[in-house]
């Protein structure tokens, strides 16, 4: 048996859970929702047509605001009227090409924001747990073939990465500083390339290739040999949700936690479409030489005994089974498929084969 949320745990629970309109978001305040969690979101408007925030009618299912956490005032307010008792931490500018294009927007939310979150949980009574998302990209990459260990350097080349790592940073000096003496635990859980239904993001991999497949085009990859931790969107939710369920009984585990697959499982970005393209007929692929565009990591790789170890956090989809099941849910929301109940039924399918 691996660890699983738990339905009896959740129901009840307060939590807030930010950037919930987005990918990963979405998919956490479904779950939260179907365990019986009164969950307030707090986010932007969804930046994507479509969107799974819309798909999944989420603005009826959570309490739902739309406030820009750059916003200080604003965010701290909602925080003191949600009385959350567990924070969720998602929200954030998520892409690489995005950060070289809007370097000060992406400090600004990554890593202001964080703090505009941590100091609204200062003095905030009731509230025991948080978990904060960072990403696999923290580290100062040296592009060796080396799994990254929650004691390796931080670091970032782009911006992007950059104010992720600095957001670490941030998040151990407020639990030094502050949070863990007034009884809250804070952990950071460091995860990254996240494939699953219901992502329309730009400038990611599998959005581009359902896109360019969908329309009768040619996915254009920069990068082919680039190789990642792709996993699916389901096992880093779950760790969240593992991770605060722990913290609430067992406090002294706060702290970074790396959230991945094996790390024998890394693939290169032409594994994964090749693989991907076997359930897209026809697809179309043109691999560039790796020179197109701004810098982004070559290899990147995480060790993930922490969370095994600690937490009972193990993936159950390998990369081929991730990649079926993405796809499959993009060919069947595409084919007129309610895109809840092609979440649900991934739900249920990831709670068995646990």
């Amino acid at each position: 048996m691996v660890a699983t949320a738990s339905p009896e745990f959740w129901r009840g629970k307060r939590v807030l859970l930010t950037g919930h309109t987005g990918f990963k978001g979405g998919w956490a305040a479904l779950w939260l929702a179907r365990m019986g969690a009164d969950v307030t979101g707090i986010a932007l408007a969804p930046n994507t047509r479509p969107d799974l925030f819309g798909k999944l009618d989420l603005a009826r299912q959570v309490d739902s605001h739309l406030i820009d956490i750059r916003d200080r005032e604003a965010f701290a307010g909602r925080i003191r009227s949600a009385r959350p008792e567990i924070v969720l931490h998602m929200a954030a500018q998520p892409l690489v090409r995005a950060s070289y294009r809007e370097p000060v927007e992406t400090f600004a939310t990554n890593v202001m924001g964080t703090v505009h979150l941590l100091e609204a949980l200062r003095g905030l009574a009731g509230c025991r747990v948080a978990v904060m998302v960072t990403t696999d990209k923290v580290y100062h990459n040296l592009e060796h073939p080396y799994p990254y260990r929650e004691e390796d350097a931080l670091g970032g080349y782009d911006p992007y990465s950059a104010s992720k790592g600095a957001s670490e940073i941030v998040i151990a000096s407020y639990r030094d500083s502050f949070l863990r003496a007034e009884g809250m635990a804070i952990a950071s859980a460091r995860a990254g390339n996240v494939i699953g239904g219901g992502d329309w993001s730009e400038d990611r991999l599998i959005p581009d290739a359902v896109r360019a497949w969908l329309s009768g085009g040619t996915l254009e990859i920069r990068r082919p040999q680039s190789i990642r931790p792709w996993q699916h969107v389901l096992e880093p939710v779950n760790a969240y949700l593992v991770l605060a369920e722990r913290l609430w009984v067992e406090p002294t585990l706060a702290g970074a936690y790396n959230i991945g697959p094996h790390t024998h499982e890394a693939a290169t970005v032409r594994d994964v479409i090749e693989q991907a393209r076997r359930h897209f007929p026809q697809a179309a692929v043109r691999y560039g030489d790796g020179t197109a565009g701004p810098h982004e990591a070559g290899w990147l790789a995480l060790e993930t005994a922490r969370a095994r170890t600690q937490l009972g956090i193990r993936p159950r989809w390998d990369i081929a089974e991730s990649i079926a099941l993405t796809m499959a849910w993009y060919r069947a929301e595409a084919d007129g498929q309610s895109a809840a109940a092609l979440c649900d039924a991934d739900l249920r399918a990831f709670a068995e084969a646990a």
